[in-house]
């Protein structure tokens, strides 16, 4: 082989290694930025929503469901200080749905929504109040929107008794829809009774408005 064809060969040996070099540093730096992303939000959601806590909570494995992939979600139990009550169970159970994905690959709500209040009127509506970054951070299409809903509402009846249906406000107001795409001017069921859900729960516009008015009564 000629010297020059060595020489080549070589140089190019090195610059493979050198590449191969480079792309490990880059992917530990891209995965320390990660957690170190994961860190903060964790942290913004420790001063934004502090953990809520009752005298009646008590530890229990409970049953969240976060993206399962394949556009499908799943639930991952979680060990968590759940209270008595109905509405501060659910506020904590949307909190740590928020807050604890464990990868965020499987998050289905924007990191910075908050959960601004919850209602249960006596006829077993449920009624979850989300900031404007629940719908302004929503990534697009009606796969994401579906399952954010979808991971809210399995969450709920998974894990508190006696809700029937669910309704999402934005703010504080009937919103049209998520982000363009999932009709919230309904109520989503909470009865599917089923482990992995691949599309949103049934809407029912019949009676959305009354529920309403009676949620911002409440407020």
């Amino acid at each position: 082989m000629p010297r020059g064809m060595k020489i080549i060969l070589a140089i190019l040996a090195v610059a493979v290694v050198v590449g191969l070099v480079s792309l490990g540093t880059l992917q530990r730096r891209v995965q320390r930025l990660r957690q170190s992303q994961t860190a903060e939000e964790q942290a913004r959601h420790a001063v934004l929503a502090p953990p809520i806590s009752t005298p009646s909570d008590v530890s229990v494995k409970a049953q969240i469901f976060w993206s399962g992939g394949a556009d499908k979600i799943a639930p991952v139990p979680l060990n968590l200080p759940l209270s008595a009550d109905p509405v501060q169970r659910s506020r904590q159970l949307i909190q740590a749905l928020i807050a604890n994905p464990p990868s965020d690959a499987q998050r289905t709500l924007p990191a910075d929504t908050t959960l601004l209040a919850f209602y249960i009127l006596p006829d077993g509506t449920a009624i979850a109040d989300f900031s404007d970054a629940f719908s302004s951070e929503m990534p697009s299409g009606i796969l994401s929107e579906e399952m954010a809903v979808n991971s809210i509402a399995r969450t709920l009846e998974s894990n508190v008794d006696g809700l029937r249906r669910l309704k999402i406000l934005i703010k504080g107001q009937e919103v049209d829809t998520l982000a363009g795409n999932v009709d919230l001017t309904g109520f989503f069921d909470l009865n599917s009774n089923l482990g992995v859900v691949p599309t949103a729960p049934n809407a029912s516009k019949k009676g959305s408005q009354e529920v309403f008015g009676d949620a911002c009564g409440v407020h």
